[in-house]
């Protein structure tokens, strides 16, 4: 059995307090549905097999360019990061993996995966990092990394990267996922022809490490930290880059990576329709790449991918199983508490995707009855399938209420106790 951080009775308890309140609204709510011919059993048993991955880096207190303020209780290294990721995943029961990030999180891969096993977690898609500088690090990715003019710079961001790969074997992942910073802040100051060409030249190495049941996802982002132009700047680059490399080669959607009011879920349709679509990086945004909590801004439009997601799932689409990841950045929360809701938040919208009266909307759009087919989505979004969620969690060990449950452990109190305070002032993100 897996070992629990927050006590067994304190959970039971909570969740005996709630549970008749529960069991009335869950009732009631699938009283609802049933008239309109969904069983809430069903929904309910799709949603307790949904997970999306807690990003190590998530646990940690975020910053921006100008400051970072660290929290109390900050993990100290990955083994303080993954017990972080236990007491998540032990409330939600939605969160049963952890996406680590090398090198800030290098540590024998025996002692790694150990420790994770403890709390019943594992490890979900390898992340690489060549858009900052390691200690001791030989060359420097100041000016880029796969797409430097230099062949060594080039050759030791390979290397890293079939580092990231041989980690993730011990492991149990069977992913790598790369992004880089590579760009230019000036016109002029790079060849886009030839620096796209040494990516994928770089990427084509990386690519050949892959052992046979993994996936590559390449993630795009239009800007930062390059700001006049990006080498993988956008949807399109990244399906050339996912269709040049090979079948194993998917694209990663990050939510804040693309411009202002862009139709992502059109993107989402298109990626799955052409059997490129890796997975997501889940978080909301106002005006770019804000790393704000998954449904903080704009539920709506995370509704509208789990939407294409769902019809994708449901007319079984060749080759669809994307991955689902949180990615975030906790500058004025509890880092736990907000990935807690956003695991929650990204669960609901998958429920109420599954919601939709499908035979309808398509008899709509084929009547080009523009009214009725907005309308059926908006019904399925208007519902709330908070017992559903809530019913998920209890049926599977969870808390009802993961955040209170959270509060009442007192668990950030006692970590703060136990981890030696870090010191702020410093800028730049975690």
């Amino acid at each position: 059995m897996s070992e629990q951080i927050i006590s067994a009775e304190l959970v039971s308890s909570h969740n005996a307090a709630r549970k008749a309140d529960l069991e009335r609204d869950y009732a009631s709510l699938g009283e609802r549905l049933d008239r309109r011919g969904i069983a809430i059993d069903a929904i309910r048993d799709k949603v307790e097999k949904f997970g999306v991955a807690i990003p190590s880096w998530g646990v940690g207190t975020g910053g921006t360019r100008f400051a970072r303020f660290p929290g109390p209780g900050e993990p100290r290294d990955i083994f303080d990061k993954i017990e972080d990721c236990a007491v998540i995943s032990q409330l939600t029961r939605a969160t049963p993996t952890v996406s680590l990030h090398i090198p800030w999180d290098k540590a024998d891969p025996n002692r790694l995966k150990q420790a994770a096993s403890r709390f019943g977690l594992g490890f979900d898609a390898m992340n690489s990092n060549t858009f900052s500088d390691a200690k001791d690090q030989k060359l420097s990715y100041k000016f880029g990394s796969l797409s430097h003019a230099d062949a060594g710079t080039r050759r030791q961001a390979v290397e890293h990267n079939l580092e990231c790969i041989e980690i993730g074997k011990t492991l149990g992942s069977k992913a790598l996922t790369v992004w880089i910073g590579d760009g230019s802040n000036f016109p002029g100051q790079v060849n886009f022809a030839k620096a796209f060409e040494r990516y994928l030249d770089a990427m084509r190495e990386i690519y050949a490490g892959l052992p046979a049941d993994w996936r590559l996802f390449t993630e795009h982002k239009m800007y930062e930290p390059a700001f006049y132009s990006t080498v993988v700047q956008d949807w399109g680059t990244n399906y050339i880059i996912a269709k040049e490399l090979g079948d194993k080669a998917y694209c990663l959607v990050d939510l804040g990576h693309h411009a202002p009011n862009v139709n992502i879920e059109m993107i989402v349709s298109r990626l799955i329709q052409f059997g490129k679509l890796g997975g997501f990086h889940f978080n909301d945004s106002k005006y770019g790449d804000d790393d704000l909590d998954a449904g903080s801004i704009d539920p709506y439009r995370l509704f509208l991918v789990f939407n294409e997601l769902v019809d994708a799932e449901l007319s079984g689409a060749k080759g669809f199983n994307p991955a689902h990841m949180l990615d975030q950045s906790h500058n004025v929360t509890d880092p736990i508490e907000s990935l807690m809701l956003s695991a929650v938040e990204v669960q609901r919208a998958y429920a109420q995707a599954l919601l939709v009266d499908r035979k309808a909307l398509e008899g709509f759009q084929e009547e080009n009855d523009a009214l009725m087919a907005t309308q059926t989505l908006k019904s399925a979004y208007r519902t709330d399938v908070e017992p559903i969620l809530a019913m998920a969690r209890l049926r599977t060990g969870g808390a009802i209420d993961p955040v209170a449950a959270y509060r009442e452990a007192g668990y950030r109190a006692k970590v703060a106790a136990e981890r030696p305070a870090v010191a702020g002032g410093g800028g730049g993100i975690v």
